[in-house]
């Protein structure tokens, strides 16, 4: 029995460090599986009956002066992605310090104290300590297309609410892009398109799922030795 006691460690040991892998890896990522993002349907009264006889339809009736563009809550915007940051940062810092202290054996009586014929209140102290730290940091980031999305919301002051998802199914996995925020009925354009960097309090989320995806995630393993959890 003596002998099996570090093979149970051991064991105990990686079952734990796998139930800590599971807990901190990332739940799953689906289709509307966040309400954010969710298409809004069109809220409003229900279209009006056709009035057979007439030559006005109000089912199919256009006026000359309306505008086309995302006014009410359900109505479609198109985004223009057009995002691109670029950013880098670098500090350097370095610090020095000597110190010194020095003292010299006291006479007392004019004899100096000794012990066995050695002083023992002569005494010297030196110090030195430095420091040098260096960093550099640099993330260029680029996205570009386009992503179709739905009012959810008119706020008082006119602005659009807008928010909406993107899916596309490529081989073996699926690209997503997901969408956020406010946007100025002036900024539209006449297309009922509109600039992703004219969108105020942009959520803009994108990935993939799949193989490819998870290719490029780290195993439970290396997750763990990265987290905070880990002491070292």
């Amino acid at each position: 029995m003596p002998q099996q006691r570090p093979f149970s460690l051991a064991l105990l040991l990686l079952v734990g460090l796998g139930l800590a892998g599971c807990a901190s890896s990332p739940p799953p990522i689906a289709r509307g599986d966040d309400g954010r993002f969710q298409a809004i349907p069109a809220q409003g009264p229900l279209p009006a009956e056709d009035n057979h006889g007439a030559i006005f339809q109000a089912a199919s009736a256009a006026t000359l002066f309306e505008d086309f563009k995302a006014r009410r809550v359900g109505d479609i915007l198109t985004v223009r992605l057009a995002e691109r940051t670029d950013a880098r940062k670098s500090a350097n810092t370095a610090t020095s310090k000597d110190s010194s202290l020095e003292l010299t054996d006291p006479v007392l009586a004019g004899r100096p104290v000794t012990a066995g014929g050695v002083p023992i209140l002569n005494n010297q102290l030196d110090m030195s300590r430095s420091f040098d730290g260096e960093g550099d940091a640099a993330q260029s980031n680029q996205l570009e297309g386009s992503i179709t999305v739905t009012v959810s919301e008119v706020l008082p002051n006119g602005n659009l609410v807008i928010q909406g998802e993107k899916w596309v199914k490529i081989n073996q996995g699926q690209e997503y892009i997901r969408l956020r925020g406010i946007v100025r009925p002036v900024d539209i354009g006449p297309d009922n398109t509109v600039l992703s960097t004219q969108v105020a309090d942009a959520q803009l989320a994108y990935g993939g799922t799949g193989v490819v995806a998870q290719s490029n995630s780290p195993g439970w393993l290396t997750r763990f030795f990265n987290s905070p959890l880990w002491p070292f």
